[in-house]
């Protein structure tokens, strides 16, 4: 069983209101059992809302509590991202997942890249807040990208 984000398969959960749905992630779900998540919406964070990045460290900094995660407007918003992300972990205990498939440079579901804290579109080496947590589990962890 695999874990995808929701965004991926077409549900308007952006922070903008929008999706991101991706073909390929959508035929891989026709042919595998999945479950589809939005940890920043199970986080308790509306849709729309305002972006948010991670700010001083790493997504393990925010697991550990040594860095924050904020929106373009100041608001600390690094609860709700820990409270999605402690939720979809909490799926490992009831569903056989191996894998999952989540949004490229998310602050929540990133893997490999995710933006440097700086709301300017600039990218560095790091995985979301879900991503990392999902990690720490032992499950493989991809981003849509990866599919091609």
């Amino acid at each position: 069983m695999i874990l995808v984000s929701s965004c991926l398969c077409g549900e308007k959960c952006k922070y903008n209101g929008g999706d991101n749905k991706n073909e390929a992630v959508m035929t891989l779900c026709e042919r595998e059992p999945h479950i589809k998540v939005c940890p920043e919406v199970l986080g308790g964070l509306s849709t729309p809302r305002v972006p948010a990045e991670i700010i001083g460290g790493s997504a393990q900094d925010v697991l550990q509590g040594n860095a924050k995660i904020y929106t373009k407007t100041g608001m600390d918003v690094t609860a709700a991202f820990l409270k999605g992300a402690e939720r979809v972990v909490s799926l490992l205990e009831h569903y056989p997942i191996e894998k999952a498939i989540l949004k490229a440079k998310s602050p929540s579901c990133g893997k490999g890249k995710i933006y440097d804290g700086h709301f300017k579109g600039c990218l560095i080496e790091g995985n979301g807040v879900t991503a990392q947590a999902l990690m720490n589990k032992g499950i493989k962890v991809i981003t849509e990208e990866e599919l091609i």
